[in-house]
């Protein structure tokens, strides 16, 4: 088996009203090669910890795919590179679920079409939206029903560029998803539902003005960002800069905020100057500022 690359790039999930159904792929890529061995080898080329025996989720990944198909898995090398920064909110599990099913799939000869590995990640996700923009791009709304994923996709506008604010503290979904309450009012789930609804329009179609809108939230981000220490500020501070959108990007730690290309330079110099001024918040010593554009391709294979 010639070696097989797979390059995954970055999601946001929620998108501020689209609470685990909408998510977008940004221009932050992990990638994975994988050739055949003697023995199982994992490594991480840039250094990062990751698993290195049969836990690695790459492997089960790829390992679960075999089992869909009934055929056996051989020993494999697996070298990963991981610049999605893990635990923050952009995705990084999904890209490694990617990884390991395309990698695998195109080991079998490409025995699953899109559907069914979207399908297949989502059951090893728990929820499709995050590993529904990672494997398609763009903007996708998607809904896990039955066993099966019901995704759609659109092109986020090339006009828009997205700035991801990471802190230097990790926030793990569990503890993110436990903090939601049991019950909503009902005027929340409206609230969000009319929102959500004009998410496609504010990314994809032009219509910037519907971007404060379409990203304010009820469901979740009240809930968790008493949980990241300096987001309150970082959201109060992208607005300053320019920013048409701030949200919390999954299920954080990251902030995501959006703004027009065109005026892309003094919105990412104003931001960054601001960031540091905020460095040494009681929680969060020092913030990374991400400059990103939406990726509209979604996982490739090589």
């Amino acid at each position: 088996m010639k070696q097989i690359k797979v390059s995954v790039p970055a999601t946001s999930a929620n998108v501020g009203s689209g609470f685990d159904a909408v998510g977008l792929a940004v221009t932050l890529y992990n990638t994975a090669t994988f050739e055949e061995s003697d023995k199982l080898d994992i490594s991480a080329a840039d250094g990062t910890r990751i698993p290195r025996g049969e836990s690695n989720l790459i492997y089960r990944s790829a390992k679960s795919l075999f089992d869909r198909v009934g055929k056996r898995m051989p020993p494999l090398r697996i070298v990963q590179t991981n610049p999605i920064p893990m635990a923050r909110g952009l995705g990084s599990s999904s890209a490694c679920i990617i990884a390991g099913l395309l990698g695998a799939n195109r080991m079998l000869g490409d025995v699953l079409d899109t559907q069914e590995l979207l399908t297949l990640a989502t059951a090893i996700e728990g929820h499709p939206d995050n590993v529904a923009p990672a494997l398609l791009g763009g903007l996708t709304t998607s809904v896990f029903e039955g066993g099966q994923v019901y995704s759609v996709k659109r092109e986020v506008d090339p006009a828009l560029c997205f700035a991801a604010v990471v802190p230097d503290y990790k926030l793990l979904t569990e503890a993110a998803r436990a903090a939601l309450p049991g019950q909503i009012p009902h005027r929340d789930a409206v609230y969000n539902l009319s929102r959500a609804a004009l998410l496609p329009a504010a990314f994809c179609d032009g219509r910037h003005d519907l971007l404060p809108i379409a990203t304010e939230d009820k469901l979740h981000q009240p809930y968790r960002i008493p949980l990241m220490p300096g987001s309150k500020e970082v959201f109060a501070l992208a607005k300053e800069c320019g920013a048409l959108a701030v949200y919390v990007s999954g299920a954080g730690s990251t902030v995501m905020a959006v703004a027009e290309r065109s005026g892309a330079d003094a919105f990412y110099t104003r931001l960054e100057q601001g960031l540091e001024a905020l460095e040494g918040l009681d929680g969060c010593e020092a913030f990374t500022l991400l400059r990103l554009d939406a990726d509209n391709t979604g996982a490739t294979v090589e």
